[in-house]
């Protein structure tokens, strides 16, 4: 079941789900990332949790919602790969994509 990758709401309980690469976004997320971008301080690149607002309860419990999106990246970034061999895209290519040798892209995705 697909879920939004920022709330992990399932499909099933939002309005839309709109798939990217790797991730997924509620209709709701898209409300609120839309007004943070509008209302960002000037100068702004990149948003970053204010910690101090963060006790340790929350900070522990949202780790897990990390390590599930990371499964997610990476399910679909292996897809992605199937798919250029499936093409016949050699490793030497994907790898350089990657940032990585060709021997480490094979390694990782063969």
């Amino acid at each position: 079941m697909n879920r939004c990758s920022f709330c992990k709401r399932s499909a099933d309980d939002v309005g839309t789900l709109v798939a990217g690469a790797g991730v997924y976004i509620c209709d709701d997320c898209v409300v609120l990332c839309a007004e943070a971008v509008k209302n960002k301080p000037a100068g702004l690149k990149r948003a970053t949790p204010v910690w101090e607002g963060v006790d340790d309860a929350a900070l522990i419990a949202h780790l897990p919602r990390i390590e599930a999106i990371r499964h997610l990246v990476d399910d679909d970034l292996r897809s992605w790969v199937g798919e250029a061999r499936r093409r016949g895209i050699s490793w030497d290519r994907v790898g350089e994509a990657l940032g990585m040798r060709r021997q480490s892209a094979w390694e990782r995705f063969a």
